[in-house]
Order: structure tokens, then C-alpha cells, then sequence
């Protein structure tokens, strides 16, 4: 689950531009979302289950400045264990990525499969987040909340899952293809898949933070796509957002990695431009052009020689 960088455009804008707009970066065939559907009420967590500060009392993201963290040994033990939880979940919610079935149940069965886990799914009650994982689907670039929509044929949507077990957090997402996707749509979830999939052979001791944002922006000059620079990867831990901030576009900021660091990369790239608005439920951020977009995500480790994926499925 990413964190937002930037002041998005208000509602009022964002009305004006959906007038005029032609949509001219996406002309592929699927659904523009334009509105939340119905949400349902908040899932209940048992009392057993461990929670996050933040469950007792509404409290505002946690801030990315600073030094960013060297986990002990013990500490990547338990980051281990709760990437592997997120991303078996993550995969088990994608079954469910097809025609007919609403967001609210894919986020009703996360919910179950996370309780069922002695986990709790970090994003519900996270800065007032409503639910416990994210759906976006076609001009949603992120935080997406699951509600009654249906998901129809040729829908892309991208599904984030964050848990948190044994006192960590685990945060990874995928984009799924719905039934018949058309070429521009499966072009741009695949392009994106190998977008983090480079960004992450980059990293290792010594490599500089600012090598991803580089790397992604020279990468969307020769696909012909834009990077959405308005949402940023974040380090993790026992905190669900902290240093550092992994940038996903061409910067000079400082920094380097160093074995230990745990930290999530999550690009999100668009078929049109990068502006993005937030609809009135506060989080949905949709494309102010109406194009769709793709993000892939996983929490790395910095380690030795190089980087390990704490939330890529073992098999």
C-alpha cells in the first residue's frame, strides 16, 4: 500500500476535466470508474488477534523522513514470515479476479483468510482506511476501496494486500486480468510486472535509493508509458509506512541501501498522463484522463550481496 507524495486535484477539477478530456492516451475497451460504489460495513477482528496501534484511535500515516531502519536478525525472521503470509493471501485473492464477483468479497474473503492466519490485515483503520485490502480496477491507480462493483469482463484490477503478524508488516499487490482483456490493457499489466521485476535486480549494498526512480522513468520513455509519481514505496516493519522513501521517477535525492533494510517498490504505470485526483471518499485515486493503469509491488530485503523478495511465493 503505498503513501501519497503529492496534493492531488480536487473534486472540482477533477469534474471539469472529465468534461473535456478525450481520453486520448487510453483508447483500449473497458469500464472508467467515476464514482464509489456502496461500501459495506467495517469486518470485525477478534479480540486474540494481535492489532496495530492505530486499530485503538484514529492516527495519521506514519512519516517516511529519517534514518531508514537495520533489522536485527530476529526482526527479518519475523518480515519473512509475514511477506510469505501476504503474498499467499495476494494469490488466493487473485482466484477471485473474474467476471462477477465484487470487490467487497474479494476483500471479505482476505479478511477471513488473514483472521484465520492470527494476522490482522494492516490497512483497515489505517489512517481511517474503511477496509482491509485495496482493490483498484482500470483508471484507479491505488487505493481502491472495495464495494459492490462487479467486475466485469476486461476489467484490469490490481489487488493490495498488507498483513501484519507476530508484531510486522508484510505489503505486496499484483494487477489481475479479468476475462478478455484487450491488447493495450494486458500490455500495460505485463510492462509494469517487468518494470518491478528490473527495479528489484537493481538493488543491493551501496546502490542508491534514487537508481529505481531512474531507472523506472529512462523504462516509460522507451514503453511509451508514464509513471504516477504522486504515490511512493516506504519502508516497513513493526511501522506499516517509514524511511525510506523510494521514489518512482527520475530524482537526486540521497541515500544509500545497506543489508537490513526492509522497503517496498511499487510502481504504478499508465497508459496516459500522470495526474491523478482523489474521488470524495478520500482515497480512490483515479487517472484525471481516464486512462488505466497497472501496479506490481513487493517488500524487498537489502541483504549482503543483494536483495531478497519477502513477498514472493515459495513453492
Amino acid at each position: 500500500m503505498s503513501i501519497s507524495l503529492k496534493v492531488l486535484f480536487p473534486k472540482q477539477s477533477l469534474i471539469r476535466h472529465f468534461v473535456t478530456n478525450n481520453w486520448k492516451g487510453d483508447a483500449g475497451k473497458y469500464e472508467k470508474i467515476f464514482a464509489p460504489g456502496k461500501v459495506s460495513k467495517e469486518r470485525t477482528v477478534p479480540e486474540r488477534i494481535p492489532k496495530p496501534q492505530y486499530y485503538y484511535g484514529n492516527m495519521p500515516p506514519g512519516s517516511t523522513l529519517g534514518t531508514p531502519e537495520i533489522k536485527n536478525t530476529d526482526q527479518i525472521k519475523a518480515m519473512r514470515l509475514s511477506g510469505q503470509l501476504a503474498a499467499k493471501i495476494l494469490q488466493e485473492c487473485g482466484s477471485l479476479a473474474i467476471v462477477g464477483k465484487s470487490t467487497d468479497e474479494i476483500d471479505a474473503y482476505a479478511h477471513e483468510l488473514i483472521i484465520k492466519s492470527n494476522a490482522y490485515p494492516s490497512p483497515l483503520r489505517y489512517a481511517g482506511f474503511p477496509k482491509s485490502i485495496c482493490t483498484s480496477i482500470n483508471n484507479v491507480a491505488c487505493h481502491g476501496i472495495p464495494d459492490d462493483r462487479q467486475l466485469i469482463d476486461g476489467d484490469i484490477i490490481n489487488i493490495d494486500v498488507t498483513v501484519y503478524l507476530n508484531g510486522y508488516h508484510g505489503d505486496c499487490s499484483e494487477t489481475f486480468l479479468v476475462g478478455n482483456v484487450d491488447e493495450k490493457g494486458r500490455y500495460l499489466v505485463e510492462a509494469t510486472r517487468s518494470c518491478l521485476d528490473m527495479c528489484i535486480s537493481l538493488c543491493g549494498p551501496g546502490v542508491s535509493f534514487n537508481k529505481i526512480g531512474q531507472f523506472i522513468q529512462q523504462y516509460c520513455e522507451e514503453k511509451k508509458l508514464e509513471s504516477i509519481v504522486a504515490f511512493i514505496g516506504h519502508g516497513i516493519g513493526s511501522y506499516f509506512h517509514g524511511p525510506p522513501e523510494i521514489y518512482h521517477y527520475h530524482n537526486t535525492i540521497g541515500g544509500k541501501m545497506r543489508p537490513g533494510m526492509t522497503f517496498t517498490i511499487e510502481p504504478i504505470l499508465t497508459l496516459g498522463e500522470s495526474d491523478v485526483a482523489l474521488l470524495e471518499d478520500g482515497w480512490t485515486a483515479i487517472s484525471l484522463d481516464g486512462a488505466r493503469s497497472a501496479q506490481f509491488e513487493h517488500t524487498i530485503l537489502i541483504t549482503d550481496t543483494g536483495a531478497e523478495i519477502l513477498t514472493k511465493v515459495h513453492t
